[in-house]
């Protein structure tokens, strides 16, 4: 095919706008009847007024398409009308088909607000929080100060003060405590028992012991105060002793304490050597709080030979 004017079916025809134009128009293109110049368009031209929005249009086939013209159907109330267009609207398109329900109980589904009321609880709660905090705090501050703030200017005792301990408390001994110590010199002495100081190593201030304890009736008496509490203590005595072992009568708040007071010769000292036979023996007695009064003589059957220069006591049951 060769270029040229193959008679009426020209491309000024094809050209819708060709009536505008010289050269279409001396080839006879005419301005359209209807439309905007496309071929088998349709005139869409209305008076003012005519269109009613929100109403279902006729829509025609465009140009190229076939078929016949659709209506859409009136949408449902909430959804959106034919004049929307969006993708939902056109069938198939999976979109909502009718109104979507508020999901019951739920404070997020649509067409229902937030949970204001629980929210309101909660902030309610949090404001009643505080304000008791603080009333708290306040209390505790105005009683402290008002325990502490008296009118002699003295701080009132509290729970974390120290308190003295009960006399019963403080004044009971432990085991091995010393108690008084008391030298011959200040014993009372009886049946004619009596001081000297002739033989050496007596412990007692002096040197001086008690000597004519080997007679029946003899007695050293030691009253001692202070005893801090009913119970067990040990009487230690410091004596000299030679040659054959000796015992004594002990008797507490007059009463004998067991059966003889043992004043063995633990240092083996010969006999008369008294200066070389210095030695100590204990008992347990039981003494009461307070004034106890303790004493060693010489009773029937009894050996007494013997020098004693001290009596001291120590709490509970005590070998040293």
């Amino acid at each position: 095919m060769t270029p040229g004017n193959n008679g009426a079916s020209t491309p000024e025809d094809d050209d819708p706008f060709g009536y505008l134009y010289a050269d279409g128009q001396a080839n006879g293109a005419q301005p359209p009847s209807g439309g905007y110049g496309y071929p088998g368009s349709v005139n869409r031209v209305r008076p003012v007024g005519e269109r009613q929005y929100g109403q279902p249009q006729q829509q025609t086939a465009q140009y190229g398409q076939y078929g016949q013209p659709t209506v859409p159907q009136q949408g449902a109330y909430g959804q959106p009308g034919a004049n929307y267009g969006g993708p939902e609207t056109f069938p198939g398109a999976g979109g909502p088909t009718g109104r979507q329900q508020p999901v019951p109980g739920g404070g997020g589904g649509r067409g229902r607000g937030p949970n204001t009321k629980g929210l309101l609880i909660g902030a309610v709660a949090v404001v009643a929080a505080v304000v008791i905090g603080i009333a708290v705090a306040m209390a505790n501050g105005d009683s402290d100060t008002g325990d502490n703030n008296n009118a002699s200017g003295q701080v009132s005792p509290s729970a974390s003060t120290s308190t003295s301990a009960s006399p019963s408390e403080s004044s009971k001994s432990e085991p091995g405590q010393e108690l008084p110590t008391i030298d011959a010199k200040a014993l009372k002495l009886d049946g004619g028992a009596s001081l000297a100081s002739d033989v050496k190593g007596a412990a007692a201030d002096g040197g001086i012991y008690v000597n004519n304890l080997n007679n029946q009736g003899a007695s050293v008496t030691w009253t001692v105060n202070g005893i801090p509490s009913d119970g067990t203590y040990t009487v230690f005595a410091h004596y000299s002793t030679a040659g054959e072992d000796q015992s004594m009568t002990l008797t507490v708040n007059g009463k004998v304490f067991g059966s003889k007071f043992n004043m063995e010769n633990y240092a083996h000292a010969k006999d008369g050597d008294f200066a070389n036979g210095w030695t100590t023996t204990y008992s347990w007695p039981t003494l009461t709080k307070g004034t106890n009064t303790i004493s060693l003589s010489c009773q029937g059957g009894d050996k007494c030979n013997v020098l004693l220069d001290q009596l001291y006591l120590k709490a509970g049951q005590v070998k040293r």
